[in-house]
């Protein structure tokens, strides 16, 4: 067997050990068929596995992500992993504080901004939750939004000829929206109902989820270096690798990216259904507000690192993240998570690496989405 396909195949062993470890995958047959029907490999064993392969190849991105293996099946093992080792083996993060000045210039300019009317908390809820979206309505004004950005991201960034998705509204879920990559150039994503989403909400659920997200990267990347260039690796995603760092990036900069060069195309698209979006407040408020992402992980830090408990984490995330106890609690359950902690860094240090290295420059989002990317090299 080639290294990448070696890869695939530790990938989908270390899955067997927990179900919620592997993404998505479409590895070859014989592949996903020789690990199921084999009995599951000692964590400890296929830790050095991951060491063994990464020592073997000259592929920069695989021993990134061989690194990232290694440190998931120590754990799995039953190693106590510290902290700083699993978020910088997993994520090539270091382990810091976001400065809370940057929170506090975030609540002023939030407070700028935002319409009055109670404290800056109650008033940054509110804009958030916005006007929800009534129920019956609320699959048509998804797919109309999914159409509009899809036309756009074909014009900025092209997409593959056969691509699709599936829209589901489903219940029971803690997160707003989940994209279910099922390979063949098609996703399938979910959409939780129990939640309220706004006019805001939709926008950055479609733009993150599918276009140009999730979706939009994950089909170039089988269409461009699965299937033309035959790079096996690209037919599974697992967390706890330096991938994913880059993936959530690409889709938290992908709604900024939306609203920036298309806002007036969006809020088009919420007249057909009588609903009023303003892209210019809502780009402004969403650019101040983002500086609160960094909060929960941070959290993080002061839960893991530092020895905070859960109610003191619960305390400084309601504080500066601006939400409810309740909100708040959620978002410290996620990081007290034996994933959740490091995958945090994920989003908020994904974010910063793509928006910095992108600089506004559509041909550099398109390499993000078409080349396999290290956070080492954004660096």
């Amino acid at each position: 067997m080639t290294t990448a396909e070696r890869y695939v195949e530790l990938c989908l062993r270390i899955g067997r050990h927990d179900e919620d470890l592997v993404d998505f995958s479409f590895a070859p047959g014989e592949i996903s068929d020789r690990v199921a029907g084999e009995d599951p490999i000692e964590a400890a064993r296929l830790a050095e596995d991951a060491r063994e392969l990464a020592a073997e190849t000259d592929s920069h991105y695989l021993r990134a992500q061989l690194r990232g293996l290694e440190i998931v099946a120590r754990k799995l093992a039953g190693e106590d992993v510290s902290y700083a080792e699993e978020v910088e083996g997993c994520y090539g993060s270091k382990v810091a504080l976001v400065p809370e000045e940057r929170f506090e210039q975030a609540h002023r300019e939030l407070d700028e901004l935002l319409p009055p009317g109670g404290t800056l908390a109650e008033r940054y809820t509110r804009w958030l939750d916005g006007e929800p979206i009534p129920r019956e309505r609320l699959e048509a004004v998804l797919r109309t939004l999914a159409e509009a950005l899809r036309e756009t991201t074909r014009e900025l960034f092209g997409l593959p000829d056969g691509e699709a998705y599936a829209l589901e509204l489903v219940k029971d879920q803690h997160w707003y929206a989940y994209n279910r990559y099922l390979g063949g150039l098609r996703s399938v994503v979910e959409v939780n109902t129990d939640l309220p989403i706004s006019a805001g909400g939709v926008v950055a659920t479609m733009a993150h989820e599918l276009y140009p997200g999730h979706h939009t990267e994950r089909v170039w990347k089988e269409e461009l270096l699965y299937r033309a260039g035959g790079r096996v690796e690209e037919s599974v995603l697992p967390y706890g690798t330096p991938q994913s760092v880059i993936t959530e990036g690409i889709a938290t900069v992908a709604v900024t990216l939306m609203v920036e060069s298309h806002g007036a195309l969006l809020a088009d698209a919420f007249r057909e259904h009588g609903i009023d979006y303003d892209p210019d407040r809502s780009l402004r408020i969403h650019r101040a507000g983002k500086a609160l992402d960094a909060v929960i992980a941070n959290a993080a830090v002061m839960l893991h690192a530092d020895g905070a408990s859960t109610d003191e984490a619960v305390e400084y995330v309601q504080r500066w993240e601006l939400i409810s106890e309740a909100r708040a609690r959620q978002h410290v359950e996620f990081v007290m998570d034996r994933w959740g902690r490091a995958y945090i860094r994920t989003y908020t240090d994904g974010y910063e690496l793509c928006r910095t290295w992108v600089g506004g420059d559509p041909a550099r989002f398109k390499r993000l989405l078409t080349e396999q990317l290290t956070p080492t090299d954004l660096m």
